[in-house]
């Protein structure tokens, strides 16, 4: 695997502080005992749009604790669902589900995004309501679908319970006193080290090796920065301009989810949704916010038809008119996009009591 890795300097200060000297970025770590976590990060991937806030830097026993947080299932009103129920690592941190299923078996109303390469996002969710990967590592513990805490005060209770959590705490933040910030802060923390790169296609892109996608491949890609015109919403590093757009999806039934108007208020914003990464695209199915389409062939079907007509569907979606062997070479560009980085991740088999 081709990694680029970051340079990661220390400076040892008074007080046993640390300073790491990210390029042009300086962020302090809590205590000189958690050593700092350097991202490494494969071909194809630009570290410079990889955010990490100023007062939550990666160390290495902060992304344990992450991690166990990540797939503790008492982390829920019953003990019966855990963050990694719906992000499950053998799914590329998907479900495989059209929307996922919570607390007593009740379902949402959206599909679970990958967890993969959230650290190159901004807002976050589908329709953008967490401005951060830290506000969104907390939102589903009080959501009564999914974790079932009636408010954040119930799981910083249920945790402060558990002593090996408080000692976790102490280590990794200097304080036994857990508060739903520091939870936010370690989950967060976790899912910056879920990275995927160094796919066929930015071995093709990249190093130029023309051996790394097939033809048909290559001719999709053409289509992509072309006649397909995907490039208009999935570009840069994470292939997501990190906006949000009305495709037409959701149109054809009687209650339409408004997606990010409910955040914004805005009329322009009436079901749109946020352009999600093509990272690990094949193997995230199925697909769109309501998860209607079982195949990367149906979703190339939606787009060549013009999505669905609506008022606000954005102008950007027209008919593309491609032929099917067209599609078919779409598809397989789109396959190449399988990479590797987060395949790492073990899951946890004992968890702090």
């Amino acid at each position: 695997m081709k990694i680029k890795s970051y340079i990661v300097s220390f400076l040892f200060l008074a007080g046993g502080a640390v300073t790491l000297l990210w390029p042009g970025k300086p962020i302090l770590a809590e205590t000189a005992s958690s050593p700092a976590y350097e991202v490494e990060f494969p071909l194809g991937l630009d570290e410079e749009t990889f955010k990490i806030p100023a007062d939550n830097p990666m160390t290495r026993d902060k992304v344990e604790l992450g991690r166990l947080l990540f797939f503790d299932k008492r982390l829920s009103a019953n003990g019966t669902i855990a963050c990694a129920t719906c992000h499950i690592p053998a799914l590329a941190f998907t479900d495989g589900q059209p929307v996922s299923t919570g607390i007593h078996r009740q379902q949402g109303g959206r599909s679970a995004p990958t967890a993969i390469n959230r650290g190159f996002s901004t807002a976050q969710f589908w329709d953008g309501r967490a401005p951060t990967l830290e506000d969104q590592s907390i939102g589903p513990f009080v959501n009564p679908v999914e974790h079932g805490f009636p408010d954040h005060d119930e799981l910083v209770k249920k945790l402060s319970g558990i002593a090996g959590y408080k000692a976790w705490f102490k280590k990794v933040f200097g304080t036994d006193v857990i508060t739903r910030e520091l939870v936010g802060k370690a989950i967060a923390t976790f899912q910056r080290t879920l990275i995927s790169g160094n796919s066929p296609f930015d071995r093709f892109d990249w190093d130029g090796d023309m051996k790394a996608i097939s033809d048909a491949a290559q001719r999709g890609r053409k289509l992509f920065f072309g006649k397909a015109r995907c490039n208009l919403c999935h570009f840069g590093t994470n292939f997501s301009d990190e906006k949000f757009h009305n495709i037409g999806i959701g149109w054809d039934k009687e209650a339409v989810d408004l997606g990010r108007f409910h955040v914004s208020g805005e009329t322009k914003d009436m079901g749109a949704f946020k352009t999600p990464t093509l990272r690990e695209i094949s193997r995230t199915a199925p697909y769109m916010h309501d998860g209607r389409f079982a195949t990367l062939r149906d979703v190339v079907e939606h787009y060549n038809k013009g999505g669905i007509k609506n008022p606000f569907l954005d102008n950007q979606i027209i008919p593309l008119k491609l032929t099917e062997e067209e599609k078919r070479d779409l598809v397989e560009m789109l396959r190449t996009l399988n990479g590797e980085g987060w395949q790492h991740v073990k899951v946890p088999t004992d968890f702090p009591q």
